[in-house]
Formats: C-alpha cells, structure tokens, sequence
C-alpha cells in the first residue's frame, strides 16, 4: 500500500536499498525500472478516481471533438531518511490550472493571479485589443477600397488615353504622306506645324492627366496609409511587448540540479539564435519533477513518463505507454538538471549491433548489396559514427569507398544497395527518385491485422519539437503511401508484407502504428509502440535494372525473426 502525502508518496514494502537502481535513468531512451512503474500504476490508479478536476481524456468517448490526453511523469526519490516515494507531474496546464493534488508544482506559475505575467499580460491583451479594433475600423476598408478604385480608373484613363493618341499619330503620317504628295510648299508648311500643334497638344494634355491622377492617388494613399500604418505600428507596439514579457518568463524559469547550479531557460538555451527557447520549455513533467525534488533534498532514483488518453491526430500516442522525454525542449533542460547525478549510458551507444557484423550479399565493379543488421546506423550520426558508411571506409580504400545510395532506419535490418563508381550511383539515385526500384519488407505487428491487404496512404513530415519522430500532417507532410498483405497471423500477432511506394523516414513505422493507418505498431518499435529486444521490420527483397547492365536483377534475404 501507499501512504498519501501533498506531494511526496511512499512506497512501502519496497527495499530501499536492494530494489534501488545504481544509476539515474537515461531519459531519452530507456526501459522504465521496476519501481516507476510501480508509480506509475498507482498515479493512474489516481486518475481514474479523482474528483478534484475534469478534463476530457477521450477515454469515455474517444469520438469527442475536446478529447485529447497528456502525458504525465513519476520520479522515484528517496528522502533524508532513506524512505523510497515518487512525486508526480502533468507536462503543462490540466484543466486549465498549473496547481492540483498529488501533483508538483511548475517551476514558475505564470498563472500566478497578482504575478508579472498576469499584469503585464493584461498590457499586451489591450493593445491585442487596439489592433482588433484597428482591424475592424470601416474607414480601413473604405479607404482602401478608395484607392484600390482610384488607381484602377487611373489605369483605365490613362491607357484609354495612350491608344487614341497611337491613333491620332497613324492619322497625322497619312495626312502627312499625302500632303507631300498633293500640296504646294506652303500648304505643307502649314499642315505639318498643325499636325505638330496637335502632337505637342496630346502629350502635354497626358502629362496633365498622368498629374492629376498621382494627386488623387497620393492623396487617396495617404488617407489609407495614415490608418493602415497605425495598425502597423500597434502590432509592433504588441510583438515587442510580447517580447519582452516572455524574455522576462524566461529569465524566471530557473532550473536547479544536483550540484545544487542554477540556470535560466534563456541562459540554457543560449545556443540557439535568438536566443529564445522552444514554447513551452520547462513546462514538461520531467524538468518539473526534477526541480522540485533539488528544492526539497530528495534524491532522484529513476523515473518515467507515460501517455494518458487520446493522442492527437497528427501523433502517434498509445494510452498507458511509456515515452522518453522530448528532445527539442528538455533534452537542453535535463542536459543542465541531471549533471552531479550518475546517469545511465545511453542504451543506443552501447548496442550489440557494434559486434554484428555486414554480411555482403553481392558484388560487382558497379554495384555492391550488403544485409544490414539491426542496431547499426546507415551514415554516421552526431554522437554515433559506427554504421554501413564508415565500415565500408575501412574495407575498401577511401578512393574506392562505395556510396550510399539509399537508408534504413537504424533499428531496421535488411538490404542495403552501395553504388561503387559515381555513374553507378547517379544512375541508381535516379531509379529511385522514378519509384522504379521495387522493394519487399517483412514485419510483425504486436496485434492481429484483420484486413488481407490495402494501401496507407498518409503524409507524413518531422516532427520539429521531437525529433526524429514523424507526424502526420495533411498540410505540410509529404506525400507518403505503403501496400501491404498479410502473410500470416499467429499467437496473437500478424506477419505482413509492406511495398513502400514512397520512401520517407520512418514511414513503414508510422504507417503501422497510427490509428489511420493500421493501428498496430511493429513489435519492438520503441518510437510508436513499445520497446522490445529489437524492431521486428526487415528488408528483405529488392528489383532493379542494374545500372550498367540494364539487367533485371534481384536479391533476397530473409528475416531473422
């Protein structure tokens, strides 16, 4: 059982030193430990029961318009008496308040009701007002709409104009051509100083004209711009206000850690240009828990974050399921709170693909087709240099180093096709980009697939707050479509055939796990389903016209799994 406290619960029955993990978890890949969970069933034991507030998770009625989860966060800590307990956090605001029971409290409220925030809030909602009156001023549109006409009708005058004096020039060359040829000396003279008269006459008439109208449309500009300028100025009276008031939020976020070091969201994020953090930084649960075990001398054991409720459309998020934290608002934040901790390595950089070796499966003086195990990286990565690129550099010389025509993700195995010349690889590159090189995975969905075969079709783009995920986003997402067919369905688990007809990042992977999609996540998919010993996807056959030969060749390669 669990004793209730504000916000520190304790776990009893539970051995505090011999159940204790030795190091802090890595929150941005990781298995929770035995004891967050433990937590983290008893706060969903929580949600299900409180009545302190509402919020609509779309558990009843995942139909509703309002449903949307959130994810929330445990911290096991121990206190000064060795005593083990977890506190808990929301990631943002429920329902509409940063303050509930149970829960920690923000690192800063700009809720708080006499706070800066509030006040000087209060300043840039009237002058949001302002601007929204500005907008909606009548002379705005009538003056506009003024001018808009001026200028027409000075564009229909003024052209109307220049065509009849086109005219009246071929009139004037023909009484010219046959006065020469009819009329004595000073008759002529007489016509050309009239037919001249007349010229002179339509070009000063036109400048006249052109006069008038640049004073009617400066004018009609001037009385447009004087309320157009106006609003101009309010907004930026407004951005610069707003601002301000969040450089000031900033600066309030300050964030502890273990060394007992204080930073500021603005001094942490400092790398960036501009300066200014992501929306929403330090209002995740992780940052939020931290903090508040540093004010009150907890130690911080382990911790974990999960999903509760609906996700919303564009994402991909399992009720219950544990994520790590994101990566473009807290991973610069926990980068400061978890140093004087002893923190877990970094599963990724410790994987058993680094003793896995590339098998080649085929080799010619063009083209070179290798079976990459699971674990390895495709091209170097930021933190991570192992993978197919650099191992081909120590096989072969650097001269000679066969180029990587097309990626798998990182948890993927199968067939990877290397061009060894340059021409090889222009050519394969442009097989590519014509969708006319066919490709075969294989996976296993952690679910039953009850539909024979189909087409996903869904666009997908990155997801720029937490990368590398992908979202669906009809907007701005790329065109991205998959057929598949069912090969098999056992013990509660399907095996299928995926045909990518586009190739974006991650697409075979969300195209399982999204509910508009199949709705079922390929086993061990630690990004949209749930983390097992490795992804359960593999690709295992591809067709192609060879690049110099112009043959139709193929390679298989089966799974191991």
């Amino acid at each position: 059982m669990l004793k209730q406290g504000k916000f520190f619960q304790f776990l009893e029955k539970v051995d505090s030193n011999s159940d204790v993990p030795e190091k802090f978890t890595f929150p941005f890949f990781y298995e929770p430990h035995p004891l967050a969970i433990l937590a983290a069933e008893d706060l969903q034991k929580h949600l299900h029961t409180q009545t302190d507030w509402s919020h609509d998770f779309g558990l009843t009625d995942p139909d509703s318009e309002t449903a949307l989860g959130k994810m929330f966060g445990v911290l096991v800590v121990q206190n000064s008496d060795g005593e083990l307990g977890y506190l808990s956090a929301f990631s943002g605001k429920l329902a509409n308040s940063n303050h509930w029971p149970k829960f920690v409290p923000p690192v800063f409220d700009i809720l708080e009701k006499e706070g800066f925030y509030k006040v000087e809030g209060r300043e840039v909602d009237a002058l949001t007002d302002l601007v929204d009156a500005s907008k909606r001023n009548p002379e705005l549109k009538t003056t506009k709409e003024k001018l808009e006409k001026i200028r027409s009708e000075h564009k229909i005058e003024i052209e109307d104009y220049q065509a009849q004096i086109r005219e009246n020039r071929k009139t004037r060359k023909t009484k010219k051509l046959t006065g020469q040829n009819e009329l004595s000396s000073e008759p002529l003279d007489a016509l050309l100083k009239q037919l001249t008269k007349e010229s002179i006459g339509e070009q000063y008439f036109l400048k006249d004209k052109k006069r008038e109208w640049k004073e009617k449309i400066e004018a009609a500009e001037s009385a447009y711009f004087t309320l157009k300028n106006e609003l101009i100025s309010l907004k930026q009276q407004r951005a610069n206000r707003s601002a301000e008031l969040q450089r000031k939020i900033f600066a309030h976020y300050t964030f502890l850690n273990a060394k007992d070091e204080v930073q500021s969201l603005m001094e942490i994020f400092s790398f960036l240009e501009g300066g200014f953090p992501p929306a929403g930084s330090g209002e995740c649960a992780a940052p939020k828990l931290l903090h508040f075990s540093y004010q009150n001398n907890l130690k911080p054991i382990c911790m974990a974050e999960f999903w509760w409720g609906k996700a919303a459309a564009s994402e991909i998020r399992k009720h219950k399921h544990f994520y790590p934290a994101c990566r473009s608002k807290c991973e610069p934040i926990l980068g400061h709170m978890l140093k004087g901790l002893q923190v877990e390595e970094n599963p990724i950089l410790k994987h058993s693909s680094f003793q896995k070796e590339i098998e080649i499966i085929y080799e010619d003086e063009a083209i070179l087709v290798v079976n990459k195990p699971d674990g390895l990286l495709s091209v170097p990565g930021k933190t991570l240099t192992d993978s197919v690129d650099e191992r081909m550099q120590k096989i072969y010389p650097r001269s000679e180093t066969p180029l990587i025509v097309h990626r798998l993700d990182m948890a993927t195995s199968g067939l990877m096709l290397l061009a060894k010349t340059k021409e090889a690889h222009k050519k394969l590159q442009a097989l590519f980009i014509k969708r006319t090189i066919k490709k075969r995975y294989v996976a296993i969905l952690d679910g039953i697939l009850e539909q024979d075969s189909g087409i996903v079709d869904l666009p997908l783009r990155l997801d720029l707050d937490n990368r590398p995920h992908q979202l669906v986003c009809e907007e701005f997402g790329k065109k991205a479509r998959t057929e598949y067919k069912v090969v098999e369905r056992k013990n509660g688990r399907t095996r299928i055939h995926f045909f990518p007809i586009t190739g974006r990042s991650h697409q075979l992977r969300v195209h399982a796990s999204h509910p508009r999609g199949l709705n079922i996540a390929i086993v061990g998919d630690d990004l949209y389903g749930t983390k097992e010993e490795r992804l359960m996807l593999h690709a295992e056959w591809l067709q192609f016209r060879h690049p110099i030969t112009e043959k139709l060749v193929e390679f298989e390669m089966k799974a191991g799994f």
